[in-house]
């Protein structure tokens, strides 16, 4: 008794699945300068290592005999890998296979993949490239019928936010639920130019007599990396790989580890001396802030996340001695640093993700305050700022600010977290308060300035008295701050401080849950 005809057929099943739409429908995803979706696994998992599951789902044709004539296989792939050695749940899309919509079994094996990632504690990286939903309008017709909107499991896609890595990359034109899924994640990523993100087509867009308008037009990284939605735009597919790679080595497989710390090479005490000179004496000349990170921070360990929206602050991963940080930072050349929604919403995130995954938190500071206006009153400014405030109390995670230069107003009291001691060191440009006393002394004291029989001699005078008293040395007396560094022992300050926070950190999950 032999199984021999049944093992041919499982052998002709996974060769019929490994054609996916066939060579003219994969030839079309090259034209446009995409890889398949299997090509796009092998790329990202580290060889040998992708488990596919569900290789033999999809719609199976039979001839009179009951003999497979042809096979259509699923357009949803997914499995267990690993990448950089750790293990993770990889699934993408097959935009050979009717354009990825969500037919021949893609809903249960999305469901599947999402649930294993949750169940086992894994790392999720999607490659989304189509809708990934309920299906066409032709799913009413194979169906027999229509359905109520139902986003099943999505309860495993935000559960699994608040217990490991998420990262999903837009790889092709994504709508619908297949535009969801990319939001929601700890880190998006979209193709220039080959991917677009939308909640409906340019067809349905029309139909809704809402304009003729393309993809592009309607969904293109230019727009929703500026507006937040997702976090980055790169040129290639392959960059994107590597950027998800790099996002997921700063932070461990699950809430139940602490991050993974590397070797470092990089001299703990080692000095910039252009540091003791970056900050202008003039508080209204500016500065670049990426450069004091870059001094200060491991070599080429900063992996800056949102750069291109939120402008006025940033945000990203980075290492010091080898241990894994969550760093922002003021921007000075964007609104002097102010806060603005966009730059709030955007902190938050940050702060929400080293609270889930234990990354120490730190602050270079130089922070006049929310952008005021209109405009800024218009974008509930102060609303989104509160929230910055309210998830930086609650992280749970040690949290240290050095300030580099100003700390004023609401904004500028994020040189603290709210309700516990933290270390904060200030360079000696430190300059802090209630409000700048530049945009404040004509108002103080304009009863003594209209009274003065010279206006600007007098209110010359008022300056250079307060200016004596706005000395950072003089907080330092009252200890209000704990201590003023020369400003090229920043890295030894903070790769000290790293090591303690490591020390301190635990992996007790956050009190709240992660919020997309």
């Amino acid at each position: 008794m032999s199984w021999q005809d049944e093992l041919n057929e499982l052998a002709q099943r996974r060769a019929l699945a490994a054609e996916m739409g066939g060579a003219e429908k994969v030839a079309r995803q090259h034209e446009f300068k995409k890889l398949t979706i299997r090509e796009r696994i092998q790329t990202v998992a580290d060889d040998g290592s992708f488990h596919e599951l569900g290789s033999l789902a999809g719609l199976g044709e039979y001839d009179a005999d009951g003999e497979l004539s042809h096979f259509t296989p699923s357009n949803f792939v997914f499995g267990t890998a690993e990448l950089n050695g750790r293990p993770l749940v990889l699934s993408g899309d097959d935009f050979t296979v009717r354009g990825g919509s969500a037919e021949l079994s893609i809903g249960e094996k999305r469901l599947r993949a999402e649930a294993m990632a949750l169940t086992y504690r894994l790392p999720h990286v999607r490659l989304v490239d189509g809708m990934g939903g309920g299906g066409s309008v032709k799913t009413i017709e194979t169906a027999g019928r229509t359905y109520i909107p139902e986003v099943r499991g999505w309860d495993s896609v935000v559960g699994h936010l608040s217990i490991a890595p998420s990262v999903s990359l837009a790889l092709g034109s994504v709508a619908g639920i297949g535009a969801a899924r990319v939001a929601t994640s700890h880190y998006s990523v979209i193709v220039t130019d080959s991917a677009q993100m939308m909640i409906a087509g340019p067809a349905l867009v029309d139909w809704a007599s809402l304009g003729e308008v393309s993809k592009e037009e309607l969904g293109s990284s230019r727009i929703h990396t500026r507006n937040g939605a997702i976090d980055d735009e790169v040129k290639s597919e392959a960059e994107a790989f590597a950027r998800a790679a790099q996002f997921l080595s700063y932070l461990p497989t699950s809430i139940d580890e602490l991050p993974p710390a590397t070797m470092c090479n990089d001299d703990p005490g080692r000095r910039d001396d252009f540091l003791a000179e970056i900050v202008p004496n003039d508080p209204r000349k500016v500065y670049d802030m990426r450069k004091v990170l870059k001094a200060v921070l491991d070599t080429d360990s900063f992996f800056e996340i949102g750069r291109k929206w939120g402008k006025s602050v940033i945000t990203g991963l980075a290492r010091l001695d080898g241990i894994p940080v969550a760093v922002f930072a003021e921007n000075p050349m964007v609104y002097g640093g102010a806060w603005t929604a966009d730059s709030s919403r955007k902190l938050t995130r940050l702060i929400d993700l080293a609270s889930t995954f234990h990354l120490p938190l730190i602050h270079l500071e130089d922070c006049p305050g929310f952008l005021i206006g209109k405009q800024s009153e218009e974008n509930a400014t102060i609303r989104f700022g509160s929230q910055v405030l309210a998830a930086l109390g609650q992280a749970p995670v040690p949290f240290c600010c050095i300030i580099v230069r100003k700390a004023f107003g609401v904004a500028g009291a994020a040189n603290n977290k709210p309700g516990t001691p933290a270390l904060r060191y200030a360079w000696p440009s430190g300059d802090w308060g209630s409000l700048p006393i530049e945009g404040g002394i004509e108002v103080a004291y304009k009863a003594e300035l209209e009274a003065a029989a010279d206006r600007e001699e007098h209110l010359a005078k008022i300056k250079a008295r307060l200016n004596r008293l706005r000395s950072p040395f003089r907080s330092a007396e009252y200890f209000e701050v704990e201590e003023i560094i020369d400003p090229r022992d920043t890295r030894r300050v903070l790769t000290r401080w790293a090591r303690l926070a490591r020390g301190a950190l635990n992996t007790e999950p956050a009190r709240f849950g992660y919020r997309p």
